[in-house]
């Protein structure tokens, strides 16, 4: 039988399948679900920046009653709707969750600023957190503010978190920097342990009879998971990291290549929420399947397999890749 078995954030999980931060992981009764249903570990739905000096305004309106400053104050913040829960009954969830579950709880911090919001980390880890997954969801839409700026805040926020907490921390990231593998080394001479591949900014869309800009969630489909697979075979055995892939997996195939380009985890939600939580058996047994057909002992052996530092043609990553795929058209 083959060994699914690996190991992230130093944490030893039985597969590399993690239920990535969704409405399913934000109920005790669905994370059980997923236990039973096989998941390795489940990351929780993110306590958002906003959300912290939300709490703290409301704060200073109960001791400061009726300051006229208030209301202005916020209502510059968004309204985060039925998925937000304060941060205090965020930080209970987690405990409660880690109580009942038997497998890892990864608690998720969303934050582009360092402040006191990331004293929350703390508590997170004292509630009984495995880890840490820091989401750095920060759109550069100042046209003053240059990309080393931008990635100096970022490395003071993952160094911030790292003073405040023990566990490891996994930091989710966009596609969006100009110099993706040295910002991918600094992360991790920050504190950073593990480094997940890649966030995905949801755009917004236009409602013609409102005249007004919308939310639009759209589930991800396998050909996202192209743009990781493609990062994480380039940084991998070049950046002291384990590596997590999400956006795009949705069966055994997919997860099957982001172990073969090093990652160490897929982190999976919208296979989940589009066709439920008995899909997570079925890709599982699926992998093994494929792996006892082409004489694969363990998940350990084939990470890294077909990186670009493994494979016979490097240049298959890069530039060259581009006139192979225009020509082949």
């Amino acid at each position: 039988m083959a060994e699914l078995s690996t190991n992230y954030l130093g944490l030893a999980l039985k597969n590399p399948f993690i239920a990535s931060s969704s409405p399913l992981t934000q109920r005790v009764e669905t994370a059980l679900q997923l236990e039973e249903a096989g998941v390795a570990a489940i990351v929780m739905p993110s306590l958002f920046e906003e959300q912290i000096i939300q709490e703290s305004l409301k704060l200073q309106r109960d001791l400061e009653r009726g300051a006229e400053e208030f209301s202005e104050a916020m209502s510059y913040l968004p309204d985060y709707g039925q998925y937000s829960i304060g941060p205090d009954t965020y930080v209970e969830n987690v405990r409660k969750t880690k109580d009942a579950l038997g497998i890892p709880v990864l608690g998720s911090l969303n934050g582009v600023t360092s402040g006191g919001w990331i004293d929350y980390a703390k508590k997170i880890e004292d509630a009984g957190a495995d880890a840490i997954e820091l989401n750095i969801y920060d759109l550069a839409v100042d046209p003053e503010v240059t990309s080393s700026q931008l990635e100096e805040t970022h490395i003071e926020l993952v160094g911030a978190v790292r003073q405040e907490v023990n566990i490891p921390i996994a930091v989710k990231l966009s596609p969006f920097y100009t110099a993706l593998p040295n910002f991918a080394r600094r992360l991790t001479e920050a504190g950073a342990d593990g480094l997940v591949l890649f966030n995905r900014f949801y755009q917004p869309d236009y409602d013609l009879e409102e005249l007004e800009v919308v939310p639009n969630l759209v589930l991800s489909s396998s050909g996202e998971m192209r743009l990781p697979l493609r990062w994480i075979a380039i940084l991998h055995g070049r950046v002291q990291a384990d590596f997590g892939l999400t956006g795009g997996v949705h069966d055994a195939e997919d997860l099957l290549k982001a172990m073969m380009a090093g990652a160490k985890v897929v982190t999976v939600a919208s296979e989940l929420l589009r066709h439920g939580i008995s899909r997570v058996p079925k890709i599982l047994a699926d992998v093994e399947a494929w792996m006892e057909q082409f004489e694969y002992v363990s998940i350990v052996q084939m990470q890294g397999s077909m990186s670009q530092i493994a494979v016979g043609d490097p240049n298959a990553f890069e530039r060259a890749n581009y006139m192979q795929v225009l020509s082949s058209y």
